[in-house]
């Protein structure tokens, strides 16, 4: 795992960097984001950036999530929930814990999904002063994205002194052995172009991003990569 990359303290970095996977693998069975122990986070580059990745969620099981989130002790997430056989991709705002570890977050927004493989996207402004919006969208074209849910705010609060990161997260609520892959991870900065790089996007070799560029992280497209959990 490259230093861009920061596993959560619940998070187990052994079974990720061992299995050679691009995103987290499932640990074991959990309620929600803040108790998954497999959150892949980076750096948000300020004042305003956006996260892309490429979800391949066809091999999910029932009870599982899996997504792209902006994490700090209030976090909102934009991802693929399954449950009944039927798949969803939903937003999920204002997830928090209390210091008797309880935890809370609301689905505000859902729309069905086919095909398999989907493009989330996370904006993020964290400039001084603003009203540090977050938005979430999503494509199934790499093209155009569909904006889904309500702005979500960051807090800025003193207490918890660690500013918002991205994160990829894949967790299961009912039992392990399904699977998503993550594909591509695009960082795109202000006065990057509006399209990211074509080029396939390996979580585990980042390079380092550069203001106004987008940041690809190339493997070849034919790798066909894949993230398991135990059985």
């Amino acid at each position: 795992m490259k230093p861009k990359w920061e596993m959560e303290p619940q998070s187990g970095q052994r079974q990720v960097v061992r299995q050679q996977r691009p995103g987290p693998a499932h640990r074991d069975v959990t309620n929600d984001l803040y108790w998954a122990r497999n959150t892949l986070t980076h750096l948000i580059q300020g004042p305003t950036s956006t996260a892309t990745i490429q979800l391949d969620y066809a091999t999910m099981r029932d009870g599982d999530r899996a997504g792209l989130a902006l994490l700090r002790d209030s976090s909102a997430w934009i991802g693929i929930k399954q449950d009944g056989g039927t798949t969803r991709l939903v937003m999920v705002n204002g997830l928090t814990m209390d210091s008797n570890w309880n935890t809370t977050g609301t689905e505000v927004a859902s729309a069905n999904v086919t095909g398999g493989r989907i493009r989330l996207r996370a904006a993020a402004d964290i400039r001084p002063g603003a009203s540090r919006p977050g938005t979430f969208s999503h494509s199934t074209d790499g093209t155009n994205f569909t904006r889904l849910g309500p702005a979500f705010t960051m807090g800025n609060t003193w207490q918890f002194f660690m500013g918002y990161r991205f994160a990829l997260t894949n967790y299961a609520t009912q039992t392990l052995g399904g699977s998503v892959g993550i594909a591509r991870f695009a960082l795109t900065t202000p006065r990057a172009q509006q399209r990211p790089s074509p080029a396939s996007d390996q979580l585990l070799s980042p390079r380092p991003a550069t203001p106004g560029r987008t940041t690809p992280w190339p493997v070849p497209p034919s790798t066909g990569q894949r993230l398991t959990r135990p059985q």
